[in-house]
């Protein structure tokens, strides 16, 4: 059976195919677009669909439309009520629910060959659901969703047994944790629905000294769900014009608003594992992506393990919409890996370098080539196999560096066109984490924090945020033998068991995918070293 999954309606759109219950590919359509998040999440974009992901998703299966025995399109228009039914201020929500009615028809333009009969739509949470309990590695889970809004709500609390769902619980629209992050990230100058991951970090550099006020507006009930309401922030601290500089003030409430979002997390976490008994709680949603509220479930709730689908924020639903409709007549298969995008063959690769005409080496050894330039204190832009499904770099696409000097955060930031206050993260293999960090281990998907072990912060600074912490990504080297010997060789050289690594990109931009986006890449930063599969291109050869 072969189901193709597609994420369309609000941001992130994404395409998967499962066959035989197997996830065989999926990709986010800004991949291909490079346009960031592929679109704006507002209602007059609602009708753009994940053309190039979702057909080059049925070329890697050697598919065509007419194949497909199911579309699974990640939004229930029949389940959801005008916006203001829900207290939304939305006034043109009902163009972004007619264009989710009409899906059928507009994916069988897209997909020629596509009987739109065919299409089903799942309710945006369910998808979010099965995005992580249908797939993890655990048949018999609880799971937490938690996003910005689905048809009528924000957060569904379930239970997996045997990969089927049990919904439990769920919080309507207009409360929504989700859309409470969003709001503060506008009112903080960044851009709401995409740069929240800048509050989480710009939360360590602040106290939670709004968090009393806060709590009036986002708390916990005691029935397993939440209160979530708009927040008067001007009335805590002025507004942030974009671009401009942030002060204590902004900290403070990103401080503030983190503490609360969290005790709403912990509590609705620990409501499930006391209605479920399970030891295993799986997430999904956009606010499944703040990796400090995530740590603080694995430390406090009563889990024993904490799983968080790759892909948890809206791309991740083509994934769970795909694997509901699979899993109703498949036996499904646990999602094996995050590396389920596009790659290219060594000889490819040589004919886009040749066609370049870029000066190139093919050393004996790459991931020694790598480490010696990362010993050096060079940069390295490194692209290896399939890219990442997912917001996160974990050793596909990535920019590499020296962590033992702590002047490097600020040269990748100023590489990559960042702020200054956000950290890089380490990858370190798996079978040595626990001598360095303290945290849920192993960690393969960077989506947890980490504290740093006293005897270590001196020695790695690069990677050790301002309180103390780090979001690392634990590498098993039966998985990925590449990476594992480049950190193998850098550790010969310096005494260093870890590396710093950060996405392929710049700001603004998606994170590099085809050869071609790292080409440019390499060729608009400052990078040493740019490792295309078995091939090293050195800036000084390229730009002689």
């Amino acid at each position: 059976m072969h189901v193709l999954g597609i994420n369309a309606l609000f941001h992130d759109p994404a395409a998967a195919l499962l066959t035989d219950g197997r996830v065989v590919a999926a990709a986010e359509e800004e991949r291909f677009s490079r346009r960031k998040h592929g679109k704006r999440p507002v209602p007059f974009s609602a009708w753009e669909l994940p053309e190039q992901s979702a057909r080059w998703c049925l070329e890697q299966a050697g598919l065509t439309p007419a194949d497909l025995d199911a579309v699974a399109y990640s939004y229930d228009p029949s389940l959801a009520r005008p916006a203001e039914q829900l207290g939304l201020d939305d006034p043109w929500d009902h163009l972004r629910q007619e264009y989710a009615r009409r899906a059928p028809g507009f994916l069988a333009e897209a997909l020629p060959g596509l009987d739109p009969a065919k299409v089903r739509f799942v309710p945006h949470h369910v998808a979010h659901a099965a995005s992580a309990g249908a797939v993890s590695p655990y048949p018999d889970c609880a799971v937490l969703v938690l996003d910005g809004r689905g048809e009528c709500g924000s957060h569904l609390a379930g239970r997996y047994t045997n990969r089927e769902l049990t919904v439990l619980g769920t919080q309507q629209l207009p409360d929504s944790l989700g859309l409470f992050y969003e709001d503060l990230t506008q009112h903080l100058g960044f851009l709401r629905s995409s740069d929240e991951f800048k509050v989480m970090a710009l939360a360590s550099y602040g106290t939670p000294r709004f968090a009393d006020r806060l709590r009036a507006y986002v708390h916990a009930d005691d029935r397993g769900g939440f209160r979530a309401r708009p927040v008067p922030w001007a009335e805590l601290v002025p507004p942030r014009p974009a671009g401009g500089a942030w002060d204590r003030d902004h900290a403070d409430l990103a401080a503030s608003a983190q503490l609360c979002l969290e005790e709403a997390m912990l509590a609705l976490a620990r409501w499930l594992r006391e209605r479920t008994g399970e030891d295993v709680l799986t997430l999904a949603g956009g606010v499944a992506l703040n990796c400090v509220a995530n740590t603080r479930l694995w430390r406090e709730s009563g889990f024993r393990h904490v799983w968080v689908q790759p892909a948890a924020g809206d791309a991740g639903t083509a994934l769970g919409a795909a694997a509901h409709v699979a899993g109703q007549k498949d036996t499904l298969e646990p999602m094996a890996t995050a590396a389920l995008g596009r790659g290219w063959s060594d000889a490819e690769l040589r004919g886009w370098l040749e066609r370049a005409a870029v000066p190139y080496e093919e050393p004996a050894d790459i991931a020694e080539t790598a480490a010696e330039t990362l010993a050096a204190d060079g940069i390295v832009a490194w692209f290896q196999g399939r890219s990442e499904y997912g917001p996160r770099a974990l050793g596909h696409r990535s920019l590499l560096a020296h962590p033992g000097r702590a002047e490097n955060v600020e040269r990748l930031n100023a590489v990559k066109g960042r702020e200054e206050f956000r950290p890089v993260a380490p990858m370190v293999l798996a079978e040595r984490a626990a001598e360095l960090f303290d945290g849920p281990l192993p960690s393969p998907h960077m989506l947890f924090v980490h504290d740093v072990a006293a005897g270590w912060k001196d020695r790695i600074p690069a990677v050790v945020h301002v309180d103390g912490t780090a979001r690392i990504q634990t590498v098993d080297r039966t998985r990925e033998p590449l990476v594992a010997r480049v950190i193998d060789g850098f550790e010969r050289r310096t005494g260093l068991p870890v590396v710093v690594n950060t996405s392929l990109n710049t700001a603004g931009r998606p994170m590099v995918d085809d050869p071609r986006d790292a080409l440019e890449c390499f060729g608009s930063a400052p990078v040493d070293l740019l490792v295309l599969g078995p091939f090293a291109i050195r800036r000084g050869r390229a730009f002689a």
